[in-house]
């Protein structure tokens, strides 16, 4: 963390074709060594298998998706003498989206299947119904902050 000044926020312009910034965080989380056509390449492929399957507004149920695993409260570790103490914490609302879009993208990689098309459709279905493998990290991570509850007055 900076010692004099806080840096500026940079905001995200909205994605091209959906005018959508929360498109535009997760095709950045996506990408690999700078390819960015290919991110949103792989990503339209997604969200128009996603219309086919389900025949409703893929937006609504990628936004769904990541509602769904995006965490409310985190744990951040804090030493206090010789032992470290799990503190929970409260999860900004921009910081929750990028760990929910974060867990979406690593659970999909680890999926086994032919492409990753199919993979992020997948998971993207499965977060919107409240399955799969991110919205199970966020469960894990709000029971490790009802666990620690206790250390909560000792705020990072």
């Amino acid at each position: 963390m900076p010692r004099r000044r806080i840096p500026k926020k940079r905001y995200l312009s909205p994605d091209p074709v959906y005018d959508s910034r929360l498109i535009h965080m997760i095709v950045n989380q996506l990408m690999k060594k700078g390819k960015k056509s290919l991110a949103f390449r792989i990503f339209y492929s997604t969200i128009q298998q996603i219309g086919e399957t389900t025949e409703q507004d893929p937006l609504i149920i990628v936004e769904q998706a990541v509602r769904n695993a995006t965490p409310l409260v985190e744990v951040k570790a804090k030493r206090v003498g010789g032992s470290t103490y799990q503190v929970p914490r409260a999860v900004a609302p921009e910081r929750g989206t990028a760990l929910g879009i974060r867990w979406i993208l690593s659970a999909c990689r680890n999926r086994s299947g032919r492409n990753m098309v199919t993979k992020l459709t997948n998971e993207l279905l499965d977060a919107s119904k409240k399955m799969g493998n991110a919205v199970r990290k966020r469960e894990e991570i709000h029971r490790m902050a009802e666990a620690n509850k206790a250390f909560a007055k000792s705020r990072v």
